[in-house]
């Protein structure tokens, strides 16, 4: 990737992301520039719904870059990940070869049969291949992956390549831009954290917040999207066993303006708390007299 496809500096990079609908403050940007300056891979850590995903996104479109997406998840292996060879036409390749004569010269055959175009490229060997220029990488929920796949990633992490035993090393003419995410559910090895640039995305502070809703969910009207943000920013303060992301934020702002809501009421509050909160468990200690009041505090900061 040349220097010239870049942002040449942090707020210039804090205006691409905005131009594709990311509103960064200047830590994310920053990080996020010197990555791409660096030419780093970007691990990205935070909560879950707090936009790390997203930032993937929109480098891809912005840039502009083919998005590949690995989606990382238990029992995840190279096979799936990176590579696997196609058995059934080695395999074919095999009987033309008895068929025609030519399968006398061992070595010559199995030379053939491990060619590049029986090599099927899952998402890490799609990255570095040059069909459809640049890539994006995203290695989504890294932390939902065993432990040893982890080990599969340096090699590309640290020299954007792949060695295939049966065929040799496969080297990406241009990098991707590699961005990695985890949601914490166990602790990434330091071995993968050294060979990247690191942030923690937090969730937003209230302006921020309010200025995804406006781009986000523009149908929204501005006093109840307001007092929307009031509210989620102090629900983040309290005891729940999985708080609402940005995510569930823009989801509940649109469904209260689409039961035609122009500001927030208890019972409409109460009725929909599902698109918010995710586990019944939070939703009940939620519901009622401590939504109320919640609603009640949302009004006064948001007036």
């Amino acid at each position: 990737m040349s220097a010239t496809d870049l942002p040449g500096s942090v707020e210039e990079t804090q205006k691409l992301l905005a131009r594709g609908g990311y509103v960064a403050d200047k830590a994310l940007a920053t990080t996020v520039h010197l990555a791409l300056r660096m030419g780093r891979p970007l691990f990205l850590e935070g909560e879950p719904g707090t936009g790390k995903t997203e930032i993937a996104k929109v480098l891809a479109q912005e840039l502009p870059r083919r998005l590949v997406r690995l989606q990382c998840y238990d029992g995840l292996d190279l096979s799936a990940a990176a590579y696997e060879w196609n058995h059934a036409r080695q395999l074919m390749a095999i009987r033309l070869a008895e068929a025609s004569g030519q399968a006398q010269d061992r070595a010559a055959l199995e030379r053939g049969i491990y060619a590049r175009e029986f090599l099927q490229e899952r998402p890490l060997l799609q990255a570095l291949s040059p069909e459809g220029g640049p890539a994006v990488l995203l290695i989504d929920e890294l932390d939902r992956a065993d432990e040893p796949f982890e080990a599969f990633l340096l090699e590309i992490l640290a020299d954007f390549q792949l060695s295939v035993p049966e065929f040799g090393t496969i080297r990406a003419a241009v990098p991707p831009v590699v961005i990695i995410t985890s949601n914490r559910t166990r602790e990434v090895h330091d071995a993968i954290r050294r060979r990247c640039l690191y942030h923690w995305v937090d969730y937003p502070d209230a302006a921020r917040e309010r200025a995804i809703l406006k781009i986000r969910a523009p149908g929204v009207p501005e006093r109840l999207s307001a007092q929307v943000v009031a509210f989620v920013q102090r629900l983040r303060g309290g005891d729940y066993f999985k708080l609402p992301g940005v995510a569930e934020t823009i989801d509940w702002a649109a469904a209260l303006a689409a039961l035609d809501a122009r500001e927030l009421e208890p019972a409409a509050v109460d009725e929909t708390l599902g698109v918010l909160l995710k586990y019944q468990d939070d939703i009940a200690k939620l519901r009622g007299a401590e939504a109320a009041r919640l609603v009640a505090e949302a009004k006064q900061a948001a007036a």
